[in-house]
């Protein structure tokens, strides 16, 4: 492996991760998500429904991209990731704008929120992840990272946008925005630059030829029923349970043991630059070590974490506060990107899209029902040691699963090129 390789790989494929990165940005469960606190105010003065009540809309998001998920990779590998990206970029906007038109029952706007997820089902994690993988072999882990990037700008922009658009005008400028991303940064994008794989475009003069993947793609049902698919399920979904119990509490908690709103949301800051440094720093790393080992590691940071929240107390100076945040940031920006990678090292790309389909189908299950499960420990314990000793635990036991992966699939040599996958609409 030599570094003239992955520079040639990033300059084949730089704009690939430009246009995944878009994608990753406007994706309906990012936009939807980290654009709903701006909406919350608005709408309950729109139409009085309870804050309370609004935030059931994000666990029906959460539902839809469960089934979206499954259906991409059906989508892609029947009609073609090119052709299935671009539909979805108009139909997710289509979805979003139709949002401007919901009124009277809560329920409507419920159903609104599961069916954009669904309308945007070709342009999920799913066909990014896969799109990325199949144009980055010795660079895959530190592409990964820059283009789920994508999401922590999204968080950073959209907010204000938002805020900008709807104090201008109403509630559904708000929606308006969220359409117009995926419709007017992504679409154009992915008409000019999206290729299946390096086989569709002209190799720079002089460039080596593409990598193959590392795994031989295996029979996509013998890959479902085997113990290293639901040995990385379970590792992953345990600590996005736990990771999503820490996002959600943990200003909550900083305030319960004494920091006034100011200070518990510069604390939480931290969080941001944390995920965003973690993303990187495991990309790179990932692309060099062994990468269930790196995981580990990671994924074991956040225990530390709620460890020290759950003895923290007032008279915890703020940069203790500050480290134990940014140990559970770190593995949150962690995760996503060694799920992705660790699925298309493991199991190949022939049946990434269903595989990873499952995969996210079922952590997004794991976020969704979490918030129950913290708010019943919560009303039933009067604090918050009961989650935290649930984070705790799940960041150990699912990172000492992953150890049990073994040696990934060896490198099959880069004297051929990648096999053109099943895509008609390359």
């Amino acid at each position: 492996m030599t570094a003239s390789d992955g520079t040639q790989e990033f300059a084949r494929g730089w704009r690939i991760v430009l246009l995944a990165l878009a994608g990753a940005a406007t994706t309906a469960s990012v936009t939807m998500l980290y654009g709903f606190g701006t909406l919350v105010l608005p709408l309950q003065q729109a139409f009085g429904w309870s804050r309370g009540d609004l935030q059931l809309a994000v666990s029906f998001l959460s539902a839809g991209v469960v089934v979206a998920s499954q259906l991409a990779g059906w989508l892609n590998h029947r009609w073609g990731m090119r052709r299935v990206t671009l539909v979805s970029l108009v139909t997710l906007s289509l979805a979003q704008w139709a949002m401007t038109a919901v009124q009277g029952s809560i329920g409507w706007f419920y159903l609104a929120y599961f069916l954009a997820a669904i309308a945007g089902a070709g342009v999920t994690f799913v066909t990014w992840t896969q799109l990325v993988s199949q144009w980055f072999d010795r660079k895959r882990g530190l592409a990964l990272a820059l283009v789920l990037c994508g999401s922590g700008i999204s968080a950073a922009v959209l907010p204000p946008l938002m805020s900008w658009a709807i104090e201008r005008w109403d509630w559904r400028a708000g929606f308006l925005v969220l359409g117009a991303l995926p419709l007017l940064l992504t679409w154009p994008l992915a008409l000019a630059f999206f290729r299946a794989t390096p086989a569709g475009t002209a190799a720079p003069a002089g460039a080596n030829p593409p990598l193959q993947p590392r795994a031989a793609s295996s029979d996509f049902r013998t890959t479902v029923r085997s113990r290293k698919f639901w040995t990385l399920n379970l590792a992953l979904t345990l600590v996005v349970s736990a990771i999503v119990g820490m996002v959600t509490n943990t200003v909550p908690l900083l305030r319960d043991i004494g920091l006034s709103a100011t200070q518990a949301g510069s604390v939480f800051g931290a969080f941001g630059i944390a995920l965003i440094a973690g993303r990187i720093v495991v990309g790179y790393l990932i692309d060099r070590v062994w990468a269930p080992g790196v995981a580990a590691v990671a994924l074991a940071l956040p225990a530390i974490g709620c460890v020290m929240l759950w003895n923290a107390d007032a008279s915890w100076a703020t940069a203790a506060l500050v480290v134990a945040v940014c140990l559970v940031g770190v593995g949150t920006g962690a995760e996503f990107d060694l799920s992705a990678y660790l699925v298309s090292r493991y199991f190949g790309l022939e049946h990434y899209g269903r595989l990873f389909g499952i995969h996210l189908g079922l952590i997004t299950a794991g976020s969704m029902l979490a918030p129950f499960m913290f708010a019943a420990m919560y009303k039933a314990s009067g604090g918050y040691a009961p989650m935290l000793a649930y984070a705790a635990a799940c960041c150990v036991i699912g990172p000492l699963l992953l150890l049990t992966l073994g040696r990934m699939p060896g490198h099959a040599g880069a004297a051929a090129g990648i096999p053109r996958l099943a895509d008609s609409g390359a």
